[in-house]
């Protein structure tokens, strides 16, 4: 992919790292139609892309997202209904494409990030943010609703603290947001980096085709009956156990070595 190209984004891969970060400081990272088409460009760039691991996503500047751009707002008031579902659904594939993306996704939280910019929080793995940094669901004081955003913020956050945050509208601390589920872990935001960093040593350790099939587990038994879910589990595990990865991994474990994916 070439990067030239993009406008609204940083994109770099390096160390098994794909480094995604919203570039319009100007407006606190706000995306608009554009951001939301590069976004998918480069998710779609990553997901068959061997040699990345983890995605890094963060914002430039002070702030990670601040939702909704104003002037592609302003254009967006006077859309027709089928204009508004067809930016809609760019909206929403968007977020699925970060969600069910089978690398590892990482949100690097530097700052503020309001309702758009929490689902982009919602929809990675695993989050780490600064402690000044904020979160709010704000749609309902515009005479809108977090729509698009929705599936992935109550599967993390459960429909009970979803109903406070969405209908109040409410700023959300850090340490609040990580109580709710939303956030994995809070530190100054001078230790940001170093967190982030830690955590992915952490991930590469594992092996990659457990990880992308662990995230398909998690995204698929929640909405199985228990019947279903019992052979599909157990199918899962018996396949993982005599492909090379599950048998570099146990002969590695009885070894007392290194996988090969880890060195």
């Amino acid at each position: 992919m070439n990067s030239n190209k993009i406008e609204t984004l940083t994109y770099n891969v390096e160390n098994k790292v794909a480094r995604v970060t919203l570039n319009r400081p100007d407006v606190h990272n706000a995306f608009n139609d554009i951001m939301i088409r590069e976004l998918m460009t480069v998710f779609d760039d990553i997901a068959p892309h061997s040699g990345i691991r983890v995605v890094v996503i963060t914002g430039a500047g002070k702030s990670f997202c601040a939702g909704a751009d104003l002037n592609w707002m302003r254009r967006v008031k006077d859309y027709s209904y089928e204009q508004n579902l067809k930016e809609s659904l760019e909206l929403a594939e968007m977020f699925h494409k970060i969600y069910t993306s089978p690398k590892l996704t990482i949100a690097r939280v530097n700052g503020t990030a309001i309702g758009g910019g929490t689902g982009l929080v919602a929809v990675c793995d695993l989050v780490i943010a600064a402690e000044q940094a904020k979160f709010s669901f704000s749609e309902v004081k515009l005479g809108l609703i977090p729509a698009a955003i929705s599936p992935y913020v109550v599967k993390k956050c459960g429909e009970g603290k979803c109903r406070e945050f969405f209908l109040t509208g409410e700023r959300l601390t850090a340490d609040k947001a990580r109580a709710a589920g939303l956030v994995n872990k809070v530190v100054p935001l001078e230790d940001l980096d170093k967190s982030v960093d830690e955590l992915i040593d952490t991930l590469v350790s594992s092996g990659p085709e457990a990880i992308e099939s662990c995230k398909t587990l998690l995204s698929s038994v929640p909405g199985m009956p228990l019947h279903d879910a019992k052979k599909y589990t157990a199918e899962v595990i018996a396949k993982l156990r005599i492909s090379d990865e599950g048998q570099e991994g146990m002969a590695a474990f009885f070894e007392k070595r290194k996988p090969r994916w880890a060195k």
